[in-house]
């Protein structure tokens, strides 16, 4: 499985969130860093750890 993020860097850091949950960004001292920092982050919204998480989804319409 993959998930796939938006990231930038600011100064001296990497800030980024994943593409599914824009709304949860997380940052890191470099590039691996906030990597590890995302799958973290993946792990608490993709098992309700974190309360009120928006989700989406796809509808198939005619």
């Amino acid at each position: 499985m993959k998930a796939s993020f938006t990231y930038w860097k600011d100064g001296d850091h990497f800030i980024g969130f994943l593409d599914e949950y824009p709304d949860y960004e997380t940052q890191g001292e470099s590039l691996d860093d906030l990597k590890e920092h995302l799958l973290d982050l993946y792990q608490d919204l993709s098992t309700d750890t974190v309360p009120g998480v928006r989700h989406r989804g796809e509808l198939q319409v005619s």
